[in-house]
């Protein structure tokens, strides 16, 4: 059985396991399959992700697509939601997200998003004791693999305990 939270600590220290939650998270997520969206590099507290320049990510100029970009932006951010906070604790669902395009992706674009531990302290834990709910908003920039900042993302995540969920039956 494919375990993210296992995957993803494993994947900080071994290419294998890493290769092994990439394919885990391609089949659980099949929208993002035909873009080859993959993390390249965990580390406790941050991800970097590639969007490959590709038919697939094309715009209609042969650029990388703004949704593309858009895409692993919010895919970027929200697996380091899920590897620093406990998925069995809280829900994590997008509320927004907000994009800025600076420069035409031509080649192989990198997305990185860290946290701290003041800022998961600050922005999530201690409002969370005192709301039934908390939006945050990561800030992801993408690059190409020449440096060219393509994009700034910003990504607002609602952050929920599972006990304060309530959906219909």
């Amino acid at each position: 059985m494919f375990e993210p939270a296992k995957m993803l600590e494993k994947a900080k220290t071994s290419k294998t396991h890493l290769s092994l939650l990439n394919f885990g998270l391609l089949r659980m997520i099949p929208f993002n399959k035909p873009h080859g969206i993959k993390i390249v590099e965990i580390k406790d507290q941050s991800v970097k992700t590639i969007f490959p320049y590709k038919r697939s990510n094309f715009n209609h100029i042969k650029g990388l697509h703004a949704c593309g970009l858009a895409t692993v932006s919010e895919f970027t951010t929200g697996i380091v939601l899920l590897s620093t906070l406990d998925p069995q604790k809280y829900r994590i669902i997008m509320q927004k997200m907000e994009m800025n395009y600076h420069y035409q992706g031509k080649m192989d674009a990198y997305a990185e998003f860290s946290v701290t531990d003041e800022w998961l302290k600050n922005e999530v834990i201690d409002p969370i004791a005192a709301k039934d709910a908390v939006v945050v908003n990561c800030e992801v920039k993408v690059h190409d693999k020449a440096g060219n900042h393509l994009t700034t993302g910003n990504i607002y995540w609602q952050i929920k305990s599972w006990s304060k969920v309530k959906t219909k039956a």
